[in-house]
């Protein structure tokens, strides 16, 4: 099971098959989706099959979105971390994506903002990425100030399937 970064609070680790129940827990919930369409799994095998797909995304891409788990606790929590999406999205294509979504009762004690943190610094120091990009709904006032505290910066507003979306980024730091 590798781990490939660990927050003062946090672990943030492959998604193994085993996580079944928090995702399912936590993509089952309509208020988690409320930003994201609402579309949720209506069954366990649906939360399995995401697993899967992420998990091919590490051996595709290199890197998938990560689960996240208190060390404190060893609960799962959620995931974040970053994707390599293959729009077309905003104009853009192939571009590395900061997401990260959590179980309910998790909310409000920082770990969107620890685990995107912690997800950014992976990505410039470890993968070298040159870009980080995220997108988060208009209205989802928190998924915009994690963005934002995440270190990228605003680009623009577009349309999503309908709905209006801001448009973040960020470049690797000049060494």
């Amino acid at each position: 099971m590798p781990i490939f970064v660990e927050t003062e609070r946090l672990i943030l680790r492959e998604l193994l098959p085993s996580d079944d129940a928090g995702m399912f827990e936590l993509d089952s919930d309509p208020e988690v989706h409320r930003y994201l369409g609402n579309k949720t799994v209506q069954t366990i095998g649906q939360s399995q099959a995401l697993i899967a797909f992420v998990r091919q995304q590490y051996v595709d891409n290199g890197i998938g979105r990560w689960a996240v788990v208190e060390k404190q606790t060893g609960d799962f929590v959620g995931w974040s971390g970053l994707k390599l999406a293959p729009g077309p999205t905003n104009g853009r294509t192939s571009y590395y994506d900061l997401g990260y979504r959590f179980i309910r009762r998790y909310w409000g004690r920082g770990y969107a903002t620890e685990t995107a943190r912690a997800s950014v610094r992976y990505g410039f120091d470890t993968l070298r990425l040159p870009l980080i990009c995220g997108i988060a709904d208009v209205r989802n006032l928190a998924s915009n100030q994690v963005l934002q505290k995440a270190g990228l910066r605003f680009g623009n507003t577009f349309d999503l399937d309908g709905v209006l979306h801001h448009w973040y980024e960020r470049k690797k730091p000049a060494q």
